[in-house]
């Protein structure tokens, strides 16, 4: 190497940064022991910004652009060097790019259960997980909280605080909006919202901003959920004990032809008679006589009554007989308003199927003399 390249490799004449990262904010330009030279090209590229740091304390910030360094675009670093009429010599200062970009796909999640009460299952223990993405909104403030002397800062490098700060948020609001966990699914982006609102209240001291915050779910112990599964099963199946009944006269229905699987033919006897007796039954419980003994006649069915409706004014019960009187008398006809339970409403009596035989049984009054 010759003399000319000894000294022209002493000093730096182009100042750039190039990303190849996904995870970088904040990049030293390095320099070792080199000077930036006077006149030195600065180049900071879209979602960059570059500062200079003089001695441990800030000083030009340059937007993107392309920049040749010199006492007019370096005011507060000439002053803090003292060069009232400019500098020809080179000199030394810290260059920092910070990366502007917004960061996607920060993934956040509970490590341990968070307890809370909840209106329906009492106390229970949710898990929750999602992402997030941010970016750098206060620049200074990022380089003098976390920075330091780092010639690189990545996202790795506070991501344990990041994270300890999102779940506390989302512990603060879970327990805040006391949302029931049943409902949590149907408010998930009112849920995050609000966390999103809160991280930026803490983001903000760190020189960071919250872009966007999502909740991806929000889960139950297994056993609560089991327990809930078992609740819709019950529900789709309604009635518990006919549900039983019938799956227990198939079960004796399959032993019946399987002999071999129900212990031989005394298996297959035995499986005959069980499915029969089930049969019964179930046939006994659908037929809406679970309550009566087997083999015992049906209950005796009720007299019909009615109530019917004279002069504006309810009177009754009146079984057939007394109706087919009244009839009669002039005291009761088709046009009657009558009334027994199970009818919705008052309805004339000759629209009632009990009680239109009535009429056609009963010879007509006698005509007038």
């Amino acid at each position: 190497m010759g003399i000319f390249d000894k000294i022209k490799g002493e000093f730096i004449d182009i100042i750039e940064y190039l990303d190849d990262t996904s995870n970088t904010l904040v990049y030293k330009f390095n320099r070792h022991e080199n000077e930036i030279k006077n006149g030195a090209k600065l180049t900071v590229r879209e979602s960059q910004t570059a500062i200079l740091i003089n001695e441990g304390k800030l000083a030009d910030v340059f937007a993107p652009g392309m920049y040749e360094l010199s006492t007019n675009n370096l005011p507060i670093l000439s002053t803090l060097q003292g060069w009232k009429y400019g500098f020809n010599s080179p000199f030394k200062v810290d260059v920092y790019f910070v990366n502007l970009k917004t960061f996607t796909g920060q993934k956040w999640g509970t490590k341990n259960p968070i307890p809370l009460r909840d209106s329906e299952f009492g106390v229970i223990r949710l898990r929750g997980f999602g992402s997030y993405s941010f970016r750098v909104s206060d620049v200074q403030k990022l380089l003098i909280q976390f920075v330091g002397t780092n010639s690189q800062f990545q996202i790795e490098n506070f991501e344990d605080q990041l994270k300890a700060q999102v779940i506390n948020e989302f512990t603060d609001a879970l327990g805040e909006l006391k949302i029931p966990a049943l409902d949590l699914a149907a408010n998930y982006k009112e849920l995050g919202s609000k966390i999103e609102a809160l991280l930026n209240t803490g983001f903000k001291e760190l020189g960071l901003e919250i872009q966007k915050f999502l909740i991806e779910n929000i889960s139950m112990p297994p056993e609560v959920e089991a327990a809930i599964d078992k609740r819709s099963q019950m529900n789709v199946i309604g009635n518990l004990d006919q549900y039983t009944k019938y799956q227990a006269a198939n079960a004796m229905e399959n032993a019946s032809k399987n002999p071999g699987e129900a212990g031989g033919m005394m298996g297959a006897g035995l499986g005959m008679g069980m499915g029969a007796g089930m049969a019964g039954m179930i046939n006994q419980s659908f037929s809406g006589s679970n309550n009566a003994p087997a083999g015992a006649p049906p209950p005796i069915p009720q007299a019909i009554s009615y109530f019917i409706a004279v002069g504006g004014q309810q009177s009754g019960p009146f079984g057939l007989d007394q109706l087919r009187a009244m009839i009669t008398q002039n005291q009761f006809n088709r046009d009657t308003l009558v009334w027994k339970q199970g009818l919705p409403a008052w309805v004339k009596a000759g629209e009632v199927g009990d009680l239109s035989g009535l009429f056609g049984s009963v010879p007509p009054p006698l005509p007038p003399q």
